[in-house]
């Protein structure tokens, strides 16, 4: 309504829903390997990676590399940027990507998240990438 939009110093629009996770019906034939809507307990982790390549590299080379270091606790990434110009030299361009960590049993120690990281580091620097400073 206008005046909760007013009243909330909202500038747009806004729409609101709730989701009952209890009501998705079950598929009605099993042709799935797993559930359609995977929940977890334990809180996902997010980390940010920017690696300097080679120009030519496909983008989604590198993210198969970075997914193949650890399949058990990356759930997903995205390629949010690429880059090149000022601080990258030519012939190079610069992929950033978002990394989201989570454990199916247990909330991740920061161990457990540097460990990774380096995984993913050491994966990456196969095809070349170098972390961007």
């Amino acid at each position: 309504h206008p005046a909760l939009l007013r009243e909330m110093d909202a500038p747009e629009r806004l729409t609101g829903f709730e989701v009952f996770v209890d009501n998705i019906p079950l598929p009605k034939r099993k042709t799935a390997t797993r559930p359609a809507l995977e929940a977890s307990d334990y809180q996902p982790v997010e980390r940010d990676f920017a690696f300097v390549v080679e120009e030519k590299l496909p983008a989604n080379d590198l993210l198969r590399a970075v997914k193949s270091s650890e399949k058990t606790l990356i759930q997903s990434m995205q390629l949010f940027d690429v880059y090149q110009g000022k601080g990258v030299e030519p012939g190079k361009k610069s992929l950033a990507l978002t990394v989201t960590l989570q454990a199916a049993d247990r909330t991740l120690s920061e161990q457990d998240i540097e460990t990774v990281s380096k995984k993913i580091i050491d994966s990456a620097a196969k095809l070349g990438a170098v972390l961007r400073a």
